[in-house]
């Protein structure tokens, strides 16, 4: 019969020990580092299995899980307001039964955990169903586990799911990177033709249409796959788990964004203002498209991260992107000085004041962004 209590103890009368046998099943190295990393995370990671508390306990002193072990029997007894309370530290339950698990899901999901499941057997599916993530065993899990189940380990190894958050966390993270970056943009693009208009910059055209087009594709589409293909972020699994109640771009960064975009408008409108006082319509373009071009660089670049300064070795880490960025910088150049494109865009040869106008409204931009950063994490420093 199957004792919920645990004790086995009770079951053993009348019996002669020929043999005593002891077999080890240890857990793989990996799913303690596995663990961990999901401490480091945010993630608390819980045993739920059949087998007895003490040897639980043990094998989850082992794996670094933390929390006290419960029995089926003991956790079937806990009311809904003293397991609401107590769920918190516990870490272990043993000789459950599947009702059991799917109150545990339960409880975790109605304190606004984001739950996740694993499981192998046929009274794992209701569990693996009421979780936001079920995860079924691919080799020895049965066809009703996988078919309940949102995720299929095939190598039924813990340190798998583990390296799929690593994995999901590096794309939602390159995909905020090219939205911060691709909303800058527009910003500045909105920006710039509004202040040329106010202003009289130009004749209202800081930048002909054939020249818009070219830093759209030949420019900011390296820089999107240089984003969207770059290297996780460092320290991206010390992270705590973002909510889902969390909107794309908070009030916060929607200002820090647009005040970006406004920087960039500033700094093309004065060098095409610039140029068009002292060298005339084409050289003032040309300028511009030089700048924006060049700004729009920069920006990919500090807005890989909204807090970290770029002078730190991970700028230069990830080879794709910077050769990407090399690339971004020559076809910069080539518009301006290869005769077929020149008459494409309508651009002209620039002398060294003319370059050296377009470095300083950069150079301006990367100074007042690092500033700003700088500011940000002092900020959270002192407020940590």
């Amino acid at each position: 019969s199957f004792d919920r209590s645990g004790d086995l103890l009770a079951l053993v009368s009348d019996l002669e020990l020929l043999a005593l046998v002891g077999i080890v099943d240890p857990p793989r190295k990996e799913a303690k580092d596995a663990i961990a990393l999901c401490k480091d995370a945010g993630i608390r990671v819980r045993m739920i299995t059949g087998d007895h508390a003490t040897t639980a306990a043990a094998i989850a002193g082992q794996l670094g899980i933390e929390g006290s072990a419960l029995t089926g029997a003991e956790f079937a007894a806990l009311r809904d307001d003293e397991l609401h309370a107590q769920v918190g530290e516990i870490g272990v339950v043993a000789r459950v039964a599947p009702e059991d698990k799917v109150r545990l899901v339960s409880i975790l999901k109605e304190q606004g955990n984001i739950v996740a499941m694993t499981g192998d057997g046929v009274n794992d599916a209701p569990a693996l169903t009421r979780a936001d993530i079920g995860v079924a065993m691919g080799i020895t899990g049965t066809e009703v586990t996988k078919d309940a189940a949102e995720m299929i380990l095939t190598d039924d190894n813990f340190a798998t799911i583990v390296t799929a958050v690593e994995g999901g966390r590096g794309l939602y993270d390159n995909l905020m990177k090219y939205i911060r970056v691709q909303m800058i943009m527009l910003a500045g693009f909105i920006l710039t033709f509004v202040g040329a208009g106010i202003f009289t910059i130009a004749d209202g055209t800081p930048l002909l249409p054939l020249q818009i087009l070219w830093i759209n594709f030949a420019v900011d589409v390296l820089l999107a796959v240089g984003l969207g293909f770059d290297a996780p972020t460092p320290g991206l699994m010390q992270r705590r788990p973002r909510s889902p109640d969390e909107p794309v771009i908070a009030r916060a960064l929607g200002v820090r964004l647009g005040v970006a975009g406004l920087l960039i408008a500033i700094g093309t409108l004065a060098v095409v203002a610039w140029g068009e006082d002292r060298y005339g319509l084409a050289v003032a373009t040309t300028m511009g498209l030089t700048t924006m071009s060049l700004l729009h660089i920069v920006t990919a670049l500090e807005w890989r991260d909204p807090v970290r300064s770029i002078f730190n070795r991970a700028t230069i880490a990830n080879g794709r992107f910077n050769l990407l960025m090399l690339v971004a910088l020559a076809l910069t150049f080539l518009v301006t000085t290869l005769p077929g494109l020149q008459r494409i865009f309508d651009t002209v040869d620039l002398d060294g004041h003319q370059w050296r106008a377009c470095f300083v409204a950069v150079v301006g931009y990367l100074a007042l962004a690092e500033l700003a950063k700088l500011v940000l994490r002092r900020f959270d420093h002192e407020a940590g």
